[in-house]
């Protein structure tokens, strides 16, 4: 896909040029398949350590580039384009909990945590879901007892990405108890504290690990509750950087599924003629092509919002959009590689395999067509309507 109708700034282009031409020196989207079994593709997270990948998120004062969200976009998409392992690997170095701490937490944890993100020392993990509530924020039970000289943290998170990689934990937790989304705020928990045991794993239909954690009186410093009780708005606008970051592994995979696509049909023959001559193939590709330019455009509209986290609606919309045309476009990419597909051996059913990850994380889609859905009849106008450029 070519970006020179973006108008993208030099800069952009390098750092870009140089994540493409690490990807395909190391062949990366040939050598994923090692990483279905749930290796950790720590030697790529090391290389992309060494350009300044890792700091995107992190402000320069401890190391890292402070990047916009636009190019933190950028570059997880041409990742994505050639190893969604890897691409989830990153998202969590440049993810919401790095930009939780880089906005919220005190001075000590910043300078102790965050250049150690910047080179690869020190990876990072959110907890968020627990075994009965996901996106229902206001029945999560994990509770944090604030006392005189800690904090103690008690329940379960689950299908947390980077469980056995990840040092630092930042948790979504209710403070003393309080009821409600107002009851909610924000942990940082080291994996190396008493009480922190990681209770079951489970292996993905992309190859990584999700992971199970089980808090039992889990005692943590006063300096690491970085959000108390009332800070949910706080929360939930960092984690909308997540609604970003989401799809931009969801387009570039879908550029990849369409990569795979064209090579191969313009290779496969039938009766002498290549099948990318077929009508039918090509509607396929035009369609394709089509839906991954118009989830780019919403893509990058949202990202570019981003002051510093993405307007909510245009990232949900964005997310919505691009997680289920990466499924089509993927799906429709296997269906012409026909049985071979199906095989380990071609790169696209690794694509189909992680591609199906971005509906289900970062907010699930039904989720976010209700928040949207919601909006929509609460702001619409009944004389002057919506406007064009969008009203979210």
């Amino acid at each position: 896909m070519s970006n020179q109708r973006l108008q993208l700034t030099e800069e952009q282009r390098a750092l870009i040029g140089t994540v493409q031409n690490l990807a395909r020196d190391k062949n990366w989207r040939t050598n994923s398949i090692k990483f279905l079994d749930g290796t950790f593709p720590a030697e790529n997270l090391r290389e992309l350590a060494k350009i300044g990948v890792l700091g995107m998120s992190v402000p320069e004062e401890y190391g890292g580039s402070s990047l916009p969200l636009f190019d933190t976009v950028l570059v997880i998409e041409e990742i994505a384009k050639h190893c969604y392992t890897t691409a989830m690997g990153v998202m969590s170095s440049v993810g919401t909990q790095t930009r939780v701490i880089s906005k919220y937490a005190p001075e000590s944890l910043k300078r102790e945590i965050l250049p150690k993100v910047c080179t690869g020392e020190v990876n990072l993990a959110i907890g968020m879901t627990e075994p009965h509530a996901g996106t229902d924020v206001p029945n999560y039970k994990t509770n944090t007892v604030i006392k005189e000289n800690c904090a103690v943290v008690n329940g379960v998170k689950t299908l947390i990405s980077k469980v056995d990689d990840a040092e630092w934990f930042v948790v979504f937790t209710r403070i003393n108890g309080a009821p409600g989304r107002d009851g909610i705020g924000c942990v940082l928990v080291n994996r190396n504290t008493p009480g922190f045991e990681v209770t079951a794993r489970y292996h993905t239909m992309g190859g990584e690990f999700l992971g199970e954690i089980q808090f039992n009186n889990v005692e943590v410093p006063l300096e690491n509750v970085i959000l108390r009780e009332g800070a949910f708005k706080k929360l939930l606008s960092a984690f909308n950087t997540q609604r970003c970051l989401n799809p931009s592994v969801s387009l570039g995979m879908a550029e990849a599924a369409f990569e795979e696509a064209i090579n191969y049909v313009r290779q496969r023959t039938i009766r002498g003629n290549p099948i990318a001559d077929f009508q039918g193939i090509q509607w396929k590709l035009a369609e394709m092509y089509r839906d991954i330019e118009a989830g780019r455009a919403l893509l990058y509209q949202a990202a570019l919002s981003a002051d510093p986290f993405p307007n909510p609606q245009q990232a949900a919309v964005a997310k919505m959009y691009v997680n289920e045309m990466a499924i089509r476009v993927s799906s429709e990419a296997l269906q012409v590689h026909g049985g071979y597909g199906f095989t380990d051996d071609y790169p696209i059913s690794r694509i189909y395999r992680g591609v199906r990850y971005g509906t289900l994380g970062g907010g699930a889609v039904e989720a976010l067509k209700d928040l949207v859905g919601k909006k929509l009849v609460k702001d619409f106008d009944p004389v002057e309507g919506f406007h064009s450029m969008g009203t979210f």
